[in-house]
């Protein structure tokens, strides 16, 4: 279409499935672009260099709204006039862009990527790591400048803590990968590439039969008469303190749950936190969760994890009820802290629940697909979302884990039976082979 554009030819265009152009009939290169979101701008078309050889480029002015259709064309002839002594403006905006420095192009790389397609944890993280470690050394540097000898120290100057060192680097290399996407650096420039790795020690800790027993009695003992509590005895507050035979803390019944829960779905934390009843079938023995780390997730439920979940009392909408009003809890960082203490565990994180959960599954030989599929691995992301229609296979490893998890640390069916021990379990299997 070619006319005259005017305000009330703007006003007018329409959103179309696609994307279209309307080009102005009094200055050639001078339009407006309209995009099946609704969104419009003004634009130029020109070639850049003589002759039909030369490419054509096609660059964005300003959004429909900031600018009058008299004063995006004002704009559009002088580029244009530009155009006519030689210049390329799409280049030189590209080249504007390549001046950015590290920490302006890591903004856009958090908010326009990162917090767009990552949950709200990794963008956390992946901030962290930028702010606090690279953008002091490294934030004021043009991106385009920087150099893998600048990445390469770097990298070593946090030798003494590898995991934090690597999980850097594979952080700014996406970063360079999104800047070259959007023209913010040379495409294939990439600074981190080749950079060696430090070596890292396995993060996963596997609870033992011992140790789950007695985490087990740890959660029994901090529900009922609750975990005792040292004093320090020389402190101005110790004559205010409570006698010896009471200092004791009682943890809540949904702070309780949520550790078994952990234990017996090897669900990671928020996934338990956040869960709310309307996502627990209890018909159908799932956990159907809308968003998760990897996305939409089925959680299949063992018969320890849904005695769990029948023996807690509903508070607002989410089954582990935080101190504030239908608000989910927050952490679980004192209880676990309590517990562990109790049970003599030291060097154990919240998530070596999750570690031990599938450990346990592994040793019981059940298949690390069928893990996988259980713990909502995204290498088993395809298959994920038919979780809950070929949950047999699933069911009966769950079950499998459960079982043994709950026998380990003492726990009871809801009816009051005991979960089948842990040892006669392994003599039958001996016994099979």
């Amino acid at each position: 279409m070619a006319r005259q554009i005017t305000k009330r030819l703007v006003d007018a265009l329409k959103p179309k499935a696609t994307e279209y152009f309307v080009w102005d009939g009094a200055l050639a290169g001078f339009g407006v672009r309209v995009q099946p979101s609704g969104v419009m701008s003004y634009v130029v078309k020109y070639r850049a260099g003589s002759g039909r050889s030369a490419p054509t480029r096609r660059l964005t002015l300003r959004r429909v709204g900031t600018l009058t259709p008299d004063e995006a064309r004002i704009l559009a002839r002088r580029m244009l006039g530009s155009v006519a002594h030689g210049e390329d403006p799409a280049a030189q905006r590209a080249a504007e862009k390549r001046a950015s420095t590290l920490a302006e192009v890591g903004e856009a790389f958090l908010t326009e990527h990162v917090e767009a397609k990552r949950s709200a944890s990794s963008a956390a993280s992946y901030r962290d790591l930028l702010e606090r470690l690279a953008y002091p050394d490294l934030g004021k540097r043009k991106a385009e400048k920087i150099t893998s000898a600048e990445i390469q120290r770097l990298h070593g100057k946090h030798a003494q803590t590898p995991y934090q060192a690597n999980r850097l680097l594979r952080v700014l290399s996406s970063l360079y990968s999104f800047a070259a996407k959007i023209h913010a650096v040379p495409v294939g420039y990439n600074p981190c590439r080749g950079i060696e790795r430090f070596p890292e020690e396995g993060r996963e800790r596997f609870l033992s039969t011992q140790e789950l027993a007695a985490i087990g009695e740890a959660i029994r003992e901090a529900e009922t008469v609750g975990l005792p509590y040292e004093v320090d005895e020389e402190g101005p507050k110790a004559k205010h303190a409570p006698k010896e035979a009471s200092r004791r803390t009682v943890i809540g019944p949904h702070a309780a749950a949520a550790l078994r829960l952990l234990i017996f779905t090897g669900a990671r934390l928020r996934e338990i936190l956040h869960l709310k009843w309307e996502e627990v079938d209890f018909e159908r023995g799932l956990l159907v969760l809308p968003k998760s780390k990897t996305g939409k997730k089925t959680i299949v439920l063992n018969a320890p994890a849904l005695a769990v979940l029948n023996g807690l009392p509903k508070v607002g909408s989410y089954v582990i009820a935080g101190a504030a009003d239908d608000r989910p809890r927050a952490d679980l960082k004192k209880p676990w802290r309590a517990v562990s203490k109790r049970a003599g565990l030291k060097g154990v994180r919240i998530h070596d629940l999750r570690h031990t959960h599938a450990s346990v599954g592994a040793g019981a030989g059940l298949g690390l697909p069928i893990i996988g599929k259980l713990l909502g691995h995204t290498q088993s992301a395809t298959t994920q979302r038919y979780a809950h229609l070929d949950n047999d296979p699933l069911r009966k490893a769950s079950e499998q884990i459960g079982g043994r998890l709950a026998s380990a640390m003492g726990e009871v069916r809801a009816n009051g039976a005991p979960v089948s021990d842990l040892r006669a379990a392994r003599k039958s299997k001996s016994r099979r082979g």
